[in-house]
């Protein structure tokens, strides 16, 4: 297959997919310094690699997988690329509190240097240890272990025939970025763009920008995608378009489990999402949270409030009927978001892949008319996917959801049919 690079809709029919199997770096997780590695507990990695081989099994079956460590091993057969990677590693995105006497820096991207392919793109992603650590402080690591590269949706962003590296809210998260863009750049050959480089202070995350159709981005506004972000967007594509539009969603700062709009809504099909009610109804945690389409035309660029993502939507000439994540009791509703029940993936038109916890949320499914198929006769090849016009598929899970998302955004899609 062809290394593509294109998306211009949420709902294609997914041909290739990035993704990154969880590894050694989710272990170097303590309770000290979880919330730090954004994440509200630590994970049993057994359990994290049979639920992950079962989503990652689905997609197999779907698509072509390439997977984040494996491109990593071969670009870093290249001196150049490599001397980048480590360099900017140590000395642009060290953010290390340790201090140990003569050059640390240089001795790091020294012994860095000296490792071949294989063993150097484990240790970007698993961290390196400081050989100076006692077992007394939290400073066991002299490259921090990139915690959160299980979650590939969200430090890159394929849109249309490019792909946005995003700049990264915390700094643990940062030289993820580092690494795509290598990525995209020298793997895939394709042109990158970053909201950083046109102002330091702003901000994007891949689970906040949806690429809803050629002309039409639906994104979150939040603590992870700010409005210095989404102006760039809008920046961007008023230099390039006569006609675009980016409708965006106001999301609450707090708790964690809003931090993207892909935790509160995603595109099931062309006519058909998945939602969290209350943010529609601009209820509870969601009242007073705006709701703007910016309509960009000849390069002008204009604001309008409207009542939801819905309503906007439909002054867009889109009419989508909304499944809502837990059902209709408000109550699980708030238990299944929780635990990402509005994160599903599109495979392809009314084709989903999700949590199989979320159990009032995959009824509310099968209502619809999704047929519910099991990752286990997936992968057995028990069940064919293209045997059925709607379905969602699920996976059992309950480690990886408690570590703060779901299907959407543990995918980067690389190439979607129009």
């Amino acid at each position: 297959m062809e290394k593509k690079v294109y998306v211009a809709s949420e709902t294609g029919r997914l041909r290739a997919v990035l993704l990154h199997r969880p590894g050694v770096e989710i272990e170097r997780m303590t309770p000290m310094n979880c919330a730090h590695a954004l994440y509200s507990d630590i994970l049993d990695r057994m359990n994290v690699d049979i639920e992950y081989g079962r989503f990652c099994g689905v997609l197999e079956k779907w698509a072509k997988v390439y997977y984040v460590e494996d491109i990593l091993r071969e670009l870093l057969k290249n001196e150049d690329i490599k001397t980048h990677l480590v360099n900017e590693s140590v000395f642009n995105y060290g953010h290390r509190p340790i201090k140990l006497s003569g050059n640390t820096n240089d001795r790091l991207a020294e012994e860095l240097m000296g490792m071949d392919a294989k063993k150097l793109a484990r240790i970007l992603i698993e961290g390196y240890e400081n050989p100076q650590w006692e077992g007394v402080n939290d400073n066991r690591y002299l490259l921090e272990p990139l915690y959160n590269l299980l979650f590939t949706r969200d430090a890159s962003s394929t849109i249309y025939n490019r792909v946005l590296i995003n700049s990264m809210s915390f700094e643990v998260r940062e030289r993820e970025s580092l690494i795509y863009e290598a990525i995209f750049r020298h793997f895939f050959g394709v042109e990158t763009m970053n909201a950083a480089t046109w102002t330091p202070k702003a901000r994007t995350e891949g689970g906040d920008i949806h690429i809803a159709s050629p002309d039409l981005l639906v994104v979150g506004e939040g603590i992870r995608t700010n409005a210095k972000g989404i102006e760039y967007l809008a920046q961007t594509f008023a230099r390039e378009r006569d006609h675009f539009n980016i409708l965006v969603q106001e999301l609450p700062r707090e708790p964690e489990s809003f931090i993207h709009l892909d935790m509160v809504f995603t595109f099931l099909g062309k006519h058909q999402c998945m939602a969290f009610e209350p943010m529609l109804r601009k209820q509870g945690l969601f009242a007073g949270k705006d709701t703007t389409l910016i309509s960009i035309h000849n390069g002008k660029i204009s604001y309008r409030q409207v009542k939801n993502i819905l309503a906007g939507l439909r002054h867009l000439e889109w009419d989508i009927e909304p499944i809502f994540g837990g059902g209709y009791d408000p109550w699980v509703q708030l238990r299944e978001q929780w635990h990402s029940g509005a994160n599903f993936f599109s495979l392809g038109d009314g084709k989903v892949l999700g949590y199989r916890r979320n159990a009032y949320t995959i009824e509310a499914l099968d209502k619809a008319g999704f047929a519910v198929l099991q990752a286990k006769d997936i992968c057995s090849g028990k069940v064919m996917m293209d045997d059925y016009e709607k379905f969602v598929a699920v996976f059992p899970a309950s480690e990886l959801p408690r570590a703060g998302g779901g299907a959407r955004c543990m995918t980067m899609p690389i190439w979607r049919e129009e």
